[in-house]
């Protein structure tokens, strides 16, 4: 490849211009290199740590009564999801709306999650077609009626604080009693899942080699107990950053300030409604501004602050001194 250089020759001479060998190939490798050397350096002194998503394993191994707390809850009813609301059912719990907008409610369900059949029992189920013990405790816990199942429930959440986990076994005062049910061995057989690594394809229904891509009912598992003990532990709580906060001392989408912001300040930190009428807010705001140059009045707010003549002062400048108008 070449590139012209030069002038031309002559007062009433063509235009003729020297010609010189460019490789535009090796340039634009050069370049191509140079730019992504720099963005592999600058992303490994600015980026932030690549913290593994939490999971049952990491848990039952860190810290196994977390794990036994988060089942005792999901089969008590007890868990966040149970009375949550749409979209995962038709509870109250964490539905928000201001007046009669709620589209919350208008949705309605739409990814149905029952936390004790789908985060508990169904994995139970699939480890109790390899181990027919596991099957014998499940009959006798469907057995039970519901308030039975909720007392045997209750009995060992009962003695938690007195309890332990050794070798992913729960250890109960007075482990015989009749009190407890079956839970104790559920739980048991719950930890040894949850030890293999297989608890979250149980509960998303892996099956054959292609992944599961709607992973809610896993992802759900850990969303309360797990999730708040781990976040606190990476100061990852919603009151220093909220959803700008990354781990360690390292801002997230700096962009989202605005959103966060309104968490801060009335009514925003006061509403139970906190996230609609953020939500609402700054759709709001974001349409405001993006229809600016066709509303009268706050199109020429911009002319009457005057701000681009600070931004443009070196051009005015050169212009007042060659005596030019201004505007």
């Amino acid at each position: 490849m070449s590139a012209t250089k030069g002038g031309p020759k002559g007062s009433g001479a063509k235009k003729t211009y020297e010609e010189m060998p460019y490789d535009l190939v090796k340039e634009g490798t050069l370049a191509v290199l140079a730019v992504g050397a720099l963005v592999l350096v600058l992303s490994g002194v600015l980026s932030t740590p690549d913290v593994p998503a939490l999971t049952a394993q990491q848990v039952v191994q860190q810290d196994p009564m977390l794990l036994v707390t988060t089942e005792l809850n999901h089969l008590g009813l007890q868990d966040a999801i149970a009375n949550y609301g749409p979209p995962y059912n038709h509870g109250t719990g964490a539905v928000q709306s201001l007046g009669p907008f709620a589209p919350q409610q208008w949705a309605g369900v739409q990814v149905p999650v029952n936390a004790r059949k789908d985060d508990v029992l169904i994995p139970l189920h699939r480890m109790a077609v390899m181990d027919p013990a596991v099957k014998r405790t499940l009959a006798a816990w469907d057995h039970g009626s519901s308030a039975q199942q909720l007392a045997w429930v209750a009995n060992v959440q009962k003695v938690l604080p007195q309890s332990s986990v050794r070798h992913d076994r729960l250890v109960l005062p007075n482990p015989g009693a009749v009190q407890y049910g079956p839970v104790p061995q559920m739980v048991n057989d719950y930890l040894r899942i949850a030890r293999s690594g297989l608890l979250e394809a149980a509960i998303d229904g892996a099956v054959g080699p292609v992944p599961v891509l709607n992973r809610t009912k896993a992802l759900l598992l850990l969303e309360n107990t797990a999730d708040t003990a781990y976040a606190t532990k990476l100061n990852m709580l919603g009151d220093e950053w909220g959803v700008m906060k990354e781990t360690g001392n390292y801002p997230g989408a700096v962009w989202l300030w605005y959103y966060t912001l309104l968490y801060q300040i009335p009514p925003y930190n006061t509403s139970d409604s906190a996230d609609l009428l953020a939500v609402l807010t700054v759709t709001i705001v974001t349409f405001i501004l993006m229809m600016t140059p066709f509303i009268p009045g706050l199109r020429s707010i911009p002319r009457w602050l005057k701000i681009y003549r600070l931004i443009w002062r070196d051009h005015y400048r050169e212009t007042r001194e060659r005596g030019g108008t201004q505007s």
